[in-house]
């Protein structure tokens, strides 16, 4: 049977501040469209972040001679650098000013997710939520309570790729549904069976919900409705690759 989902932006939400409600911010902006059980809210990484005070005042940090010799040749804030190198578990590359690292989670990703962009209020970076999936389970419970069934809720990040242009979404925290489908042993259309196919549900929604949330307009959450999943509290850990089955590590 064929599927077919919608995804949609909630309204713009407030400028989100540390110790807000975002749960209650996320029901007030869907007033006019109501939340279902089997909604996926896709909420993004930065009104989590500020939800959770995941903030760095730059004025309090004072960069290592390692992140000034890093930060000078190519002019970059050198506290900029050290908040990156102190969000980091190991770097991977470092090349014209651009660090690639591993994070605390197990995330490889550029900066290690430290953002400058959409931060108010003078000299803030927004850093990753200490713990995504407990954020998206917190979400989760309190929008559940709301809606009266069950939800899946997803915490994204715009990650760039190798070998490709251009950022796309990904989900850091998940909770409420499966974040990876695997499709081992199943048979193919020819009767083949799948030695090796496993899909990405989680990035796959995340991404799909990018093309109706955006940088600017403060439209940070969407929702996708229609899609077919059961019920699981897997975390984001299963869309890690074991480092010893990667082969770019």
């Amino acid at each position: 049977m064929e599927q077919s989902i919608e995804v949609f932006a909630l309204p713009p939400l407030p400028e989100v501040s540390a110790g807000d409600n975002l749960a209650r911010l996320i029901l007030d902006a869907s007033s006019e469209s109501p939340l279902e059980p089997g909604d996926v809210l896709v909420v993004a990484q930065k009104v989590v972040s500020k939800a959770e005070n995941a903030l760095v005042d730059l004025a309090t940090v004072r960069p290592s001679a390692f992140a000034r010799s890093i930060a000078e040749p190519v002019e970059r804030d050198a506290r900029v650098v050290e908040v990156v190198l102190q969000q980091s578990r190991r770097i991977v590359k470092m090349e014209r000013g651009v660090l690639i690292a591993e994070t605390h989670h197990g995330f490889v990703c550029a900066n290690a997710g430290v953002d400058v962009s959409n931060v108010p209020g003078g000299e803030f970076v927004t850093v990753l939520p200490k713990d995504p999936d407990s954020s998206a389970r917190a979400l989760r419970a309190a929008l559940e309570e709301e809606v009266g069934g069950p939800l899946g809720v997803i915490v994204s990040d715009s990650f760039n790729r190798p070998w490709r242009e251009g950022s796309i979404n990904v989900a850091i925290g998940v909770s409420g549904l499966p974040p990876v489908r695997d499709m081992r042993g199943e048979e193919d259309d020819h009767g083949r069976v799948l030695k090796s196919t496993m899909v990405a549900v989680a990035d796959e929604v995340a991404s799909a919900a990018q093309l109706v949330m955006s940088e600017t307009g403060r439209h940070p959450v969407a929702v996708v409705r229609g899609l077919e999943f059961e019920v699981s509290e897997d975390g984001v850990a299963a869309l890690l690759r074991d480092p010893a089955r990667d082969l770019f590590r």
